[in-house]
């Protein structure tokens, strides 16, 4: 088999990449990335070093694709920061992420190869999850069941109506889903989607608006100060969090059984079990690394934030045996393993 995975030096893609060398050891393995993210060159010489091809592209460009064709094109890249476009122009967010999964469509359809999309539990429109009942508790808020409205303690599903605005990142993402569906109707393209919520694990760069439980961990294993931001200041949001290897192993198995995976459009969470607030991330952070660091306080939302976020994985979770197998606790424990193994590295991105 060949397999192209876009955006394949970036956090999901390398891991992916490095899964697939694993499973199909005969297979060819390329990686297309334009390094536009900071930490993604580092990438570069272990996935090289695993027998991995690394191809210089950008998926905003058609004919920067490597020669096909590919059994299987997996869509990892994008600007993944819900804060895109928000300050400046949002020129690279859509051309990369609309127009970049436009020319692998395109791509996909000249190969007929099996299409792999990697979207967002951002697609869900921002005024509906914040205006769900919810209360405070001493560490989190929470969310309370209240009906049959597609949102409940279990998280929010599929079910939930779709009307309203979700942030220019998130629109970009829902976009992308509909043309996949357009070009499964129109050309019989074999795809599926996967809704991530947030992914964490070994080789996330972390930042403020993006990969929360890498940066928490890092700023703790580096001594940097941080900041409860928003509703109150108090780090009561609520995200959950799937490991970087769980991800894998799931869609390890949508390839081989890529028959009665074909036309899957679904949440693939960590769901109710995987959840923490900031409040308690800071604490397994300080109980994993043994540092404690200076947290702040900024009482004043950002634009387009969440009070919570959980994905209902109930639909997932009858079609599969798959489950996520790796804790809050667990994912806190690798990020500091790769932390403390990589430090020299690290350190000038964490300066």
């Amino acid at each position: 088999m060949r397999f192209l995975i876009t955006g394949g030096a970036g956090f999901v893609g390398s891991n992916l990449s490095l899964a697939f060398r694993r499973e199909w050891p005969e297979a060819e393995v390329v990686c297309m990335d334009n390094l536009y993210r900071c930490g993604s060159e580092l990438n570069v010489p272990r996935l090289e070093a695993a027998g991995i091809t690394f191809s210089r592209g950008d998926v905003r460009q058609a004919d920067t694709f490597p020669a096909g064709p590919f059994d299987f094109l997996i869509e990892c890249s994008a600007e993944p920061s819900v804060l895109a476009g928000q300050n400046g122009s949002p020129d690279y967010l859509f051309e990369t992420n609309l127009g970049g999964a436009y020319h692998c469509l395109e791509k996909a359809r000249e190969w007929n190869s099996g299409f792999i999309f990697l979207s967002t539990s951002r697609v869900y429109p921002i005024a509906t999850l914040e205006k769900h009942p919810w209360r405070e508790e001493a560490t989190r808020f929470s969310w309370q069941d209240n009906g049959n409205c597609g949102i409940s303690s279990r998280g929010v599903s599929e079910d939930v109506r779709m009307a309203g605005a979700r942030s220019l990142y998130g629109f970009t993402k829902l976009a992308a889903e509909q043309l996949i569906e357009e070009y499964r109707s129109a050309f019989g393209l074999r795809a599926v989607i996967n809704r991530c919520g947030v992914i964490a694990g070994p080789w996330q760069f972390g930042k403020v608006d993006q990969g929360v439980a890498s940066l928490w961990v890092l700023a703790h294993h580096f001594g940097r100060r941080l900041s409860y931001i928003g509703y109150g200041g108090q780090g009561k949001q609520v995200r959950d969090v799937l490991h970087v290897s769980d991800l894998c192993a799931l869609i390890l198995e949508q390839i081989r059984n890529f028959d009665a995976w074909n036309g899957w459009l679904g949440n693939v969470a960590g769901g109710a079990d995987n959840s923490v607030s900031l409040y308690e991330l800071t604490d397994l952070c300080r109980e994993v690394v043994g540092r404690r660091v200076e947290i702040g306080s900024d009482s004043g939302n950002r634009p387009a934030d969440l009070r919570i976020f959980i994905g209902d994985n109930s639909r997932l979770f009858a079609k599969t045996n798959w489950r996520p197998k790796k804790s809050v606790r667990e994912i806190v424990q690798d990020i500091h393993a790769w932390a403390r193994a990589n430090e020299s590295a690290l350190v000038k991105l964490n300066a």
